[in-house]
């Protein structure tokens, strides 16, 4: 349906903005698919013609902050007010009778018929990576995030439950619970379900502020998902566990074998001539969607303590470990209560620059150039020992790591005219 907020109505504004790239000839799902995703990061990549599938599959669709200003309908220098703003005033989303994600309803359960991506011949197997897991908390309420997820066998997945909301649902049920995993959506509940500020925060509430979001009840759960999924997958997490890994991680690097939740399905439903989403691990899409949400969160932090412009954790940083942050300097002092409030907003960030608001944070050359012109090391560079992030492979075995943050703003009792760039031709 045209203009409806959904992926594939997503996939429309791109077409009609020529920046849908299609694939009509057969592509296998088993490894080239990942291969020509990974050829075109950054582009939305369609594959019409998928073998032993009546599926198409979709890759890209969150790999550039310019979809993401497209789908929530900003600039992209506005996105992080947007997302700062939903953060700080979720609307809870309608619930209607009927949904397009339930147009058709197969109870003979064979996950194999999914082209389920395998993205790298060291992989465990097939791995559903863009699958949103939404589950409900007697306390707490809904929660919705973001976990990979592999096929043991026709009805059943071996699932890696980070330890988040998803996680704690789990231990305080102390056996099965209701699951749902919904893949294939529009951009704005991507986004939101990567949004973590809190276990009694309802990100598809978050969602909903940022584009309209309507949800239908499953078929054979109490739970509710968005109407307009490409296919939703209704189980049980159970007690068992089954070895789950390798996978490759954000960083690129492998992850480890661990013993990890089986989820029995029990129903899955899906659109008419469904599209699976895909999600590249450790490129554009993976990066974005884990640093882009961590953003407004530093920057509601830092804003506590000086006057904050703009953040971003950068893709060489993994968009997790490496933040960049713009200020307004009013202080003497401004630089470092900065750097100390980035942390905590963001607790794995491992290295982080504060630059003045002359600085394009977007452009690494000038950020090198603020720390090459305005930094002196032993005042404007701060070391401490503290809890880092599990997917840096180089910090210590309970997560400790040196971290580093760096004040690359003019100094305060210096003359500010002999750093600025002087604006030749004019």
């Amino acid at each position: 349906m045209e203009g409806e907020v959904s992926l594939r109505g997503f996939l429309e504004e791109l077409e009609k903005s020529k920046k849908l790239l299609k694939f009509k000839k057969p592509v296998d799902p088993n490894l080239e698919i990942a291969r020509i995703l990974k050829e075109n990061d950054g582009k939305v990549v369609l594959f019409e013609n998928v073998k032993n599938s009546k599926y198409r599959v979709v890759g890209g669709v969150c790999s550039s902050r310019e979809n993401f200003a497209l789908a929530l309908g900003v600039k992209k220098d506005e996105l992080l007010l947007k997302i700062s703003d939903a953060i700080n005033n979720p609307k809870e989303p309608e619930i209607v009778e009927k949904g397009a994600c339930q147009e058709v309803v197969e109870e003979d359960i064979d996950l194999s018929e999914i082209p389920i991506l395998t993205h790298s011949s060291g992989d465990m197997g097939p791995y559903i990576t863009s699958g949103i897991f939404i589950a409900k908390d007697p306390e707490y309420g809904i929660n919705a995030d973001y976990h990979r997820a592999s096929p043991t066998s026709k009805d059943k997945l071996v699932a890696r439950i980070c330890q988040r909301d998803l996680y704690k649902y789990i231990e305080r049920c102390k056996g099965e619970l209701e699951i749902a995993i919904c893949i294939g959506i529009h951009p704005s509940v991507s986004l939101a379900a990567a949004i973590s500020t809190g276990i009694q925060v309802n990100e598809l509430a978050i969602a909903n502020s940022l584009k309209p979001l309507r949800l239908v009840k499953c078929k054979t759960l109490n739970l509710c998902v968005p109407e307009n999924s490409e296919i939703v997958l209704e189980g049980i997490i159970t007690k068992e566990r089954h070895d789950e890994g390798p996978f490759v991680d954000i960083t690129g690097t492998q992850d480890i074998v661990r013993k990890e939740p089986v989820i029995k399905i029990n129903c899955i439903t899906h659109r008419k001539n469904p599209i699976y989403q895909a999600l590249l691990p450790a490129y554009s899409e993976h990066r974005l969607l884990m640093g882009m949400p961590r953003e407004p969160v530093i920057y509601n932090e830092v804003n506590k303590v000086c006057r904050c412009k703009n953040v971003i954790l950068t893709n060489g940083g993994c968009s997790w470990l490496h933040g960049i942050v713009q200020i307004k300097k009013r202080n003497s002092d401004d630089g470092k209560r900065a750097i100390e409030a980035a942390f905590r907003g963001h607790e794995s960030m491992k290295h982080v620059v504060i630059v003045d608001d002359d600085i394009d944070i977007h452009d690494p050359e000038e950020i090198e150039w603020a720390i090459a012109t305005r930094v002196q090391a032993d005042k404007d560079v701060i070391m401490k020992k503290g809890k880092g992030s599990s997917l840096d492979p180089s910090a210590e075995e309970d997560r400790m790591t040196c971290k580093v943050g760096i004040d690359a703003t003019i100094p305060w009792d210096k003359d500010r005219k002999k750093f600025e760039r002087v604006d030749l031709g004019k």
